[in-house]
This record gives structure tokens, C-alpha cells and sequence, in this order.
């Protein structure tokens, strides 16, 4: 039995219901039961009390597994998964965006690639050390947006996992296919089909078929551009935050880029909220906002200026954010100075930012809204006006 100041999932979600922080939803209860039943599992392995600090440090590979939670957008799932993993007692547990998690991994292989070169390491399959070197850091691993559209990952899951059950690392993984959809129609897909295998033998899959999307029901029907820049505006953004998130209480995050790394300090359940001048007046490239559109669904900007006609690099590196942004399908809200067309009206790239004027009215469309998040922004489909 769980003590109050022990939480499981299930707990936690009944609290927020309580609390009136979401509707009671009968799918997300169901989905919260899973991740409670899995919470159970982990603290049987090693009881409660003295052993709890001890917990996960020498369980028998055998027994790792997790669970794979799916279904549609917006349902609730990274909440359900959040609630599991703030209430979990295990110091080395993390929570990582799958691609950014995926990125890592490729570098971690490239490391060993060249310590092998350099004599510095044993040759042969870099995944195992990898996956070794990743299960001492992480008992627990939960997935964001769990999906594999590229061949590079698709090549080595089945060894990276293979090696991480057997080093005793559970997975928690939220995804908007079952996993028999990933990769569909994958180039060698063939050569897939044992990973597929291995997730349905180790991790316990759920569909969370609840039939609203509690996302979309937070944009729709609200602004989601404010001007001009002030105190109201400012007021609003805080509210459209606590919206989409749910009244989480905000964290700061780590995008990974290659060889260094990028803190958000504001994010939570999936929406990052980031100052205009970070985004655009810093040294910011396609890079970075790439990552930042793979790992959150929905970007919160504050105070977009006009920019003058001397403001070029700035309005370039908007035309890149916001081209990024559109193509990965991240939703965007966002105070600013003027409406879309008033941002930049004249300047060295002002012809070329009449597309973004039309991406940003876009954005503000029900039917983008609509639309799911794509973080690897494969498949983008073509304007919609």
C-alpha cells in the first residue's frame, strides 16, 4: 500500500479531477489504472520502507518491461504519463522527447565509433556499451512521442532495446500508433518486424480510446495572437499557458543539440514558452529550431517586436523559426507588437517574408489546429489557404 506522501498514478490523476483541473475522462482513468498497476510491479520488486532507496539497484534483468501507451492526439497521454513519472520513487528515471533520445544514442555510437579507432575501446558493436553506459545512468526510461520514420533508428532498435531490457531498464512510452503502425512502410521494414516483437513481448501496450482531444479543445475557440505587447498580453500568454498545460507547474528543459546543449527554463506537458529575443536576437539557427519543434508540440513566443528594416538577421531567423515551426505542425501562440503583416513591412527580406505573414495567419486556422504534431515534419502537406 501506497502512503500519502507516496502517490501513485492512479491517485494523482483522481486528485486533479478532484481538484477540477480536468474533466473526469473514463479512457484516461483506465489508461492511469495501467500505469498505477505498473507502478505496483516496480515497488513489489523491492517493498516500501528501508528497501525503497534501494529500489531497481539489483533487480534481475529478466524483469524489466514498461508500458506502451497510445492513442489518438491530445488525450491525454504525456499528462497520464507525467503523473506516473513524477510519483515514481527511483532517482535514475528520465523523461526524454523519443527523437531527442534518438539523436543521443546515434552520437553515443559515434563516441565509441572513434574510441575503437583510437585503440580506446574494445572492438565490435558499439549498442552494447552504449546501452550498457545508458542503463547506469537510468533505471527508468519514458518516452515522449514514441514513432520511428527513420531508417538510421530503425537499424538499431532491436539491438539498443534488446540490450536495455536485459540491463534491466523499464520503458514508459506514449505514441500516437500502435506499435504494429510503426514505421510502416519503412524502407527494409522487414528488418523491423523483430523490434515490433520485441516491444509487444516486454511492454504491456494500452490504447487510450478516449474520443476527445483535450488539445484541440484548448485551442479552439481561443486567441492565440495578441497585440500589442504589454501587460494584457502578457496576462493572456500566462493563461493560455496554464490552458494548454493543464496547470502544471512549469520546468525547465534540455534540447539536445549536436555537441552542446540548449535550456528552456519555462516548459510543461509538451509547450515550451520562450522569449522573442532567445529565439531570434540570439545566435539561433535551423538547428535549434529543430529541435525545439521535434521535442514540443506547442510553442508559447513572448513579445514579438516590429522589426525595423535594420533588423534583418532577426527577421531571417523569424523566417526560419516560423518555416520550421509550420512544417513540424507545432502550434503557436504568441504576443507581438503588430499582426502578422505589420511585423516586418519593408527590408532586404521583406518579399520573402510574405510567406511567413501567410504561415502565421495560417497557424491561427482551425484547420491547422487540427492537425497532429509531427516531430520528425515528414509527409508535410502544402498551405492550406
Amino acid at each position: 500500500m501506497s502512503s500519502p506522501s507516496q502517490p501513485t498514478p492512479l491517485a494523482a490523476y483522481h486528485a486533479l479531477v478532484a481538484a477540477g483541473t480536468i474533466s473526469p475522462d473514463r479512457a484516461q482513468e483506465a489508461a492511469a489504472q495501467a500505469l498505477d498497476d505498473l507502478w505496483h510491479r516496480l515497488m513489489a520488486e523491492r517493498g516500501l520502507g528501508a528497501k525503497l532507496a534501494r529500489l531497481f539497484t539489483r533487480r534481475p534483468a529478466a524483469s524489466s518491461g514498461g508500458l506502451y501507451l497510445h492513442g489518438g492526439v491530445g488525450r491525454g497521454k504525456s499528462m497520464l504519463m507525467d503523473s506516473f513519472y513524477e510519483t515514481v520513487p527511483e532517482r535514475r528515471k528520465r523523461r526524454v522527447h523519443f527523437h531527442a533520445f534518438m539523436q543521443e544514442v546515434h552520437q553515443r555510437i559515434h563516441d565509441v565509433r572513434q574510441q575503437q579507432k583510437k585503440g580506446q575501446a574494445k572492438a565490435g558493436d558499439p549498442i552494447p556499451p552504449v546501452a550498457l553506459a545508458i542503463a547506469r545512468q537510468t533505471k527508468i526510461l519514458c518516452f515522449d512521442e514514441f514513432q520511428v520514420k527513420d531508417i538510421a533508428d530503425a537499424s538499431i532498435l532491436g539491438r539498443l532495446f534488446t540490450a536495455l531490457f536485459d540491463a534491466g531498464v523499464w520503458v514508459v512510452a506514449t505514441s500516437n500508433r500502435h506499435p504494429h503502425d510503426l514505421y510502416a512502410g519503412g524502407l527494409h521494414r522487414d528488418r523491423f518486424l523483430p523490434f515490433i516483437a520485441l516491444l509487444t513481448e516486454r511492454l504491456s501496450v494500452f490504447e487510450l480510446s478516449g474520443e476527445t482531444d483535450y488539445r484541440l479543445d484548448r485551442l479552439l475557440g481561443h486567441p492565440t495572437w495578441f497585440t500589442p505587447v504589454g501587460r494584457h498580453s502578457r496576462e493572456a500568454l500566462d493563461q493560455r499557458f496554464t490552458d494548454m498545460t493543464g496547470g502544471a507547474a512549469p520546468v525547465s528543459a534540455t534540447v539536445h543539440l549536436m555537441g552542446r546543449e540548449w535550456v528552456i527554463p519555462m516548459t510543461a506537458m509538451g509547450v515550451a514558452r520562450l522569449r522573442f529575443e532567445t529565439l531570434c536576437a540570439e545566435n539561433r539557427g535551423a538547428p535549434d529550431y529543430l529541435a525545439l519543434a521535434r521535442q514540443f508540440h506547442t510553442v508559447v513566443i513572448d513579445a514579438i517586436p516590429a522589426l525595423s528594416p535594420e533588423k534583418r538577421n532577426e527577421a531571417i531567423r523569424f523566417i526560419t523559426l516560423i518555416d520550421t515551426l509550420y512544417e513540424h505542425r507545432v502550434k503557436l501562440i504568441a504576443s507581438a507588437d503588430a499582426e502578422p503583416q505589420g511585423l516586418y513591412p519593408s527590408g532586404d527580406s521583406a518579399f520573402e517574408f510574405q510567406r511567413t505573414v501567410s504561415r502565421l495567419n495560417e497557424m491561427q486556422s482551425r484547420e491547422y489546429m487540427a492537425l497532429p504534431h509531427r516531430p520528425s515534419g515528414e509527409e508535410t502537406e502544402p498551405d492550406l489557404g
